[in-house]
C-alpha cells in the first residue's frame, strides 16, 4: 500500500484499532478490510453479493481512489459503529429542548461526528420567561454551555469536537452573535455563521433598514440599518474568520424534501445543509488518480462513482444511529454526499494554474460528470432498492426527474486528513503553501509538496538549495531559478485574489446538490473592504455560503509555513 509517513501517523493516532491499552492492534490494510466487510455486510440485506462487493469496495479505499468521511473510517465493524460526519439538531425555546440536544450532541461528538445547530428559535436576551416571571438570557449564553461541554466531551471523544452555531440575521441578538468571537477565548469549539436572508441583502442593497422578529411571539420587534450590521459581519470575519454566511433562503430553494422541512442550519463545515435531525455520510474521490494523458480518465472516474455511490448508500443501513429521530430522517432521505480532493493536483498534473479560465471550465466539467454519474447511479439502485421513503412531494418525484435513492449525491467536503491519507491536496483548495508545518492532533507533520518535486527534478533545476528555500517560504515568490510557468502553476492560496477562489467556488457549486466547503484564503494585509467585497461577489455568484480566513487573524492557525513558527 502507498501510504506515506504521514499517512501512517494519522492513521495510527486517530483511526487504527487499539485495545483498551491505547497499544494499535490493527494495520492499515486491515482497517481497510474492516470498512470494506462491515459496509459490505449490508447487500445481504438486498440479496446481493456481499463478498463480491467487499472486494470493491476494499480494492477503492485501499488504493486511494476514494475515502469516506472519518467516523467511517474509525467506527465501522464497531458495536458503536456510528458512521455520519454531518448532523444538524434542532434546538426549541424551552429549557428541556435546550439540555435534551445538548445530550444527544454529546453522544455524537463522542462518536466523532459534527453538529450543526441554529440558535435562531431561542427568545433574546431581556426577553420574559412567563413559567418563572424572570428573563430570557438569550442565545448566546446557550452556546456558551455547549461550547464548555464540548471541551469536556473532546477529551474522551475519537476526535476534537466541532460544532456548527448559526443565528438568523433578523434575530434581535444579531448583533451580540456576530461580535462574540472577537474574544479569541469565546465558543473555540464553534464555526459560528450568520443565516442571511434574501430581505437583508434587498435592504443591504438599498441602504435601507430590515426588521427585526422576536422568535417567540413572531412579532417584529425593531429594525435595523442592513449596512451596519453587514459591517459588524465584515469586521469581525476580518479580525477572527468567523462569523462565516450562508444564504438561508436561497439554500431553501435548493431543498430536494420541502414538505418534510425546512433547513435552519448546516454541519461545522458549511458543506451540508440539513433538515432537524438529519444526518449525512460523505466519501471523496481524489480526482489526481484520474489524470491520464493529458486529461482525465472519465471511463474510469465513471466506474468509480457508481461503487462509492453504492458503498455510501450502504453505509445508510450500516450506520449505528446514536438517536431513533435520526435514523428516521436518514433513512427516509438516504442523503449522500460524494465529492472530491485532490482537485489541486490535478489541474498541476494537467499543467493548468488553480486561477486559470481553463481550470474553471474543467471544475464544471468535471462536478457535472460527477453529479450526472452519481444520479444516475442512484437510479440504478432506486431501481434494485426503491426510492428513497419521503420520495412522493420531493422536487424528483416529477415528470422528466429521476426516480433517485438517494435525495442528495453529491457534496464539497474540506477534506482534512483524509487528504493526508490519500497524499493528496484538500478538497478543491489550491494548495496553502508548497512546504509547511501542519498539526494533527498533537502530532507535527512537515510536508513538502511531491509534484513540485518531481517537476523540478524533472526540468533541472532542483538542488537542496532550492527546498530549503522552499522550506523557509512557503511558496515561489522571489526564488531564483525557478521558472515562470512553474511558478504560475504552484501558486499558492495567498498568492490568488478572493475573486478567483469564489469563482472557483461557484464553479463546483452549480453542480452540487448540497454545498461546497471552500476557504476563500486572504493575506494579512487584506482590508475590511476586501472581506465586504467577497461576501458581496459570493452572492452575486449563486454560492449557498462563504467562509473568508486572513492569514494571521486568529491564533493557534493548524497551517504554518515553515518559516513562521
Amino acid at each position: 500500500m502507498e501510504l506515506t509517513e504521514n499517512a501512517l501517523k494519522v492513521l495510527q493516532a486517530r483511526y487504527l484499532l487499539k485495545d483498551e491499552t491505547g497499544r494499535v492492534i490493527e494495520s492499515p490494510r486491515e482497517m481497510f478490510g474492516r470498512i470494506a466487510k462491515s459496509i459490505a455486510e449490508v447487500e445481504n440485506t438486498y440479496h446481493d453479493s456481499a463478498a463480491y462487493w467487499e472486494e470493491r469496495f476494499f480494492e477503492i479505499t485501499s488504493s486511494l481512489r476514494f475515502l469516506p468521511n472519518s467516523p467511517t473510517i474509525m467506527n465501522a465493524g464497531k458495536t458503536q459503529g456510528q458512521l455520519a460526519a454531518c448532523f444538524v439538531l434542532p434546538v426549541e425555546d424551552s429549557m428541556k429542548s435546550i439540555f435534551d440536544m445538548l445530550k444527544n450532541a454529546a453522544l455524537i461528538l463522542q462518536s466523532g461526528g459534527g453538529t450543526g445547530f441554529s440558535f435562531s428559535q431561542l427568545r433574546p436576551k431581556a426577553d420574559i420567561v412567563r413559567s418563572t416571571g424572570g428573563i430570557a438570557s438569550g442565545p448566546v449564553s446557550f452556546m456558551k454551555i455547549y461550547n464548555t461541554a464540548t471541551d469536556v466531551i473532546k477529551q474522551g471523544g475519537a476526535r476534537r469536537g466541532a460544532n456548527m452555531g448559526i443565528l438568523r440575521v433578523d434575530h434581535p441578538d444579531i448583533l451580540e452573535f456576530i461580535r462574540v468571537k472577537r474574544d479569541a477565548e469565546e465558543l473555540a469549539n464553534f464555526n459560528i455563521s450568520v443565516a442571511i436572508t434574501d430581505a437583508f441583502m434587498e435592504a443591504l442593497a438599498s441602504d435601507g433598514e430590515y426588521q427585526l422578529v422576536n422568535p417567540r411571539s413572531g412579532k417584529v420587534v425593531g429594525s435595523l440599518k442592513a449596512k451596519l450590521v453587514f459591517d459588524e459581519i465584515v469586521a469581525s470575519a476580518w479580525q477572527s474568520g468567523d462569523p462565516g454566511i450562508i444564504f438561508i433562503d436561497r439554500i431553501n430553494r435548493a431543498n430536494p424534501t420541502p414538505l418534510i422541512g425546512a433547513f435552519e442550519s448546516t454541519n461545522p463545515c458549511g458543506e451540508q445543509p440539513l433538515l432537524p435531525y438529519e444526518a449525512c455520510v460523505l466519501g471523496s474521490l481524489n480526482v489526481a488518480r484520474y489524470a491520464h494523458n493529458g486529461g482525465v480518465d472519465y471511463a474510469s472516474l465513471r466506474e468509480d462513482i457508481q461503487t462509492a455511490v453504492r458503498f455510501l448508500d450502504d453505509t445508510i443501513d450500516a450506520n449505528v444511529y446514536p438517536l431513533p429521530a435520526i435514523e428516521r430522517m436518514h433513512k427516509g432521505n438516504r442523503k449522500i454526499g460524494l465529492g472530491i480532493m485532490g482537485w489541486a493536483d490535478l489541474l498541476i498534473l494537467l499543467g493548468i494554474p488553480y486561477n486559470h479560465r481553463k481550470a474553471f471550465e474543467l471544475a464544471r466539467k468535471l462536478m457535472k460528470f460527477v453529479r450526472d454519474t452519481s444520479r444516475t447511479a442512484s437510479a440504478e439502485l432506486a431501481e434494485l432498492r426503491g426510492v428513497f421513503p419521503n420520495f412522493a412531494g420531493s422536487i424528483y418525484d416529477a415528470p422528466g426527474m429521476p426516480r433517485v435513492r438517494n435525495a442528495t449525491t453529491t457534496t464539497i467536503a474540506p477534506t482534512g486528513t483524509l487528504s493526508t491519507i490519500a497524499d493528496c491536496s484538500s478538497g478543491i483548495e489550491p494548495l496553502f503553501a508548497i512546504a509547511y508545518k501542519r498539526f494533527v492532533l498533537d502530532t507535527e507533520l512537515i510536508e513538502i509538496n511531491k509534484l513540485f518535486v518531481k517537476i523540478a527534478s524533472d526540468r533541472g533545476f532542483v538542488s537542496n538549495w532550492l527546498i530549503e528555500k522552499v522550506k523557509q517560504k512557503g511558496n515561489l515568490k522571489g526564488i531564483q531559478g525557478v521558472t515562470a510557468d512553474v511558478r504560475r502553476l504552484f501558486k499558492t492560496a495567498l498568492e490568488i485574489p478572493a475573486e478567483d477562489h469564489i469563482e472557483m467556488q461557484a464553479a463546483f457549486q452549480e453542480y452540487t446538490d448540497n454545498a461546497v466547503s471552500k476557504t476563500i484564503n486572504l493575506p494579512t494585509r487584506a482590508t475590511r473592504e476586501d472581506v465586504a467585497r467577497a461576501y458581496l461577489l459570493a452572492y452575486e455568484k449563486g454560492v449557498k455560503g462563504i467562509t473568508v480566513f486572513r492569514y494571521g487573524g486568529k491564533k493557534g492557525t493548524l497551517v504554518k509555513f515553515t518559516d513562521a513558527d
